[in-house]
């Protein structure tokens, strides 16, 4: 009895990976994985992603594409947070992807060493500003708390603020970049280093403000290592 058990699940798992093959050859996946392990989104980033769905507590829904969540190492000890998405952000759905993008991962490639999805990257509004303008403080109040929440689902060991939006933002006051970037803050615990957004080094294209840049982010990867520790 037991011989024939046997003998009969030899069959059946032998019929169902023939059928398995005739599938494989005629370009037919039978078994889809819903997502792979380095695609899959964190629950707790999960649970704020949804809750963004269709999102419309302020005008910014009302152009935009789609919502621009974040990107990166859901537990990265670097976190890097701008202003807002760009057109192409906007239309991809993802943030720095555009020029300013395109720098900033080689500041994060080539200066650093380490790659972009070693780091998580996001923005303080997921949906686009009109014409690329600065968010208001409405706009940016209520999509704070998405933000929030995002700072403490990664639970980075530093942050990094690009531009004057994100600095004063989460240094609670009105700042000017050029004058507290390269200087150590602090956000509901974490450092933060402000330095210069990817966007305004392209405009300002100088030997300086791209050294300057640079510096801000070896200091950033540095303290991020050393409370890692």
């Amino acid at each position: 009895m037991k011989t024939d058990k046997s003998n009969l699940l030899y069959e059946t798992i032998r019929s169902a990976l023939g059928h398995v093959e005739e599938f494989v050859e005629e370009g037919v996946a039978p078994i889809k994985r819903l997502q792979s392990d380095e695609n899959k989104t964190p629950p707790a980033l999960g649970l704020i992603h949804d809750q963004l769905e269709g999102c419309t507590r302020c005008p910014l829904h009302e152009q935009r594409t789609q919502i621009v969540f974040g990107d990166g190492d859901p537990n990265a000890n670097l976190m890097f947070i701008g202003e807002g998405p760009g057109e192409k952000e906007d239309l991809l759905g993802l943030p720095f992807v555009g020029r300013a993008g395109e720098l900033l991962t080689k500041m994060i490639e080539n200066g650093l060493g380490i790659t972009r999805k070693e780091v998580y990257i996001c923005n303080i509004v997921k949906c686009r500003p009109p014409k690329n303008r600065t968010p208001t403080p409405t706009e940016v109040g209520t999509c704070r708390t998405f933000l929030d929440s995002q700072i403490e689902a990664v639970s980075p060991k530093t942050i990094v603020t690009l531009g004057k939006p994100a600095s004063s933002l989460l240094l609670g006051k009105d700042i000017a970049i050029t004058k507290v970037r390269g200087t150590w803050h602090e956000y509901r615990g974490i450092p933060v280093m402000p330095t210069l957004h990817p966007a305004f080094v392209l405009r300002q294209y100088t030997e300086q403000n791209r050294r300057l840049v640079w510096q801000d982010l070896k200091a950033a990867l540095a303290k991020s290592r050393e409370r890692s520790v």
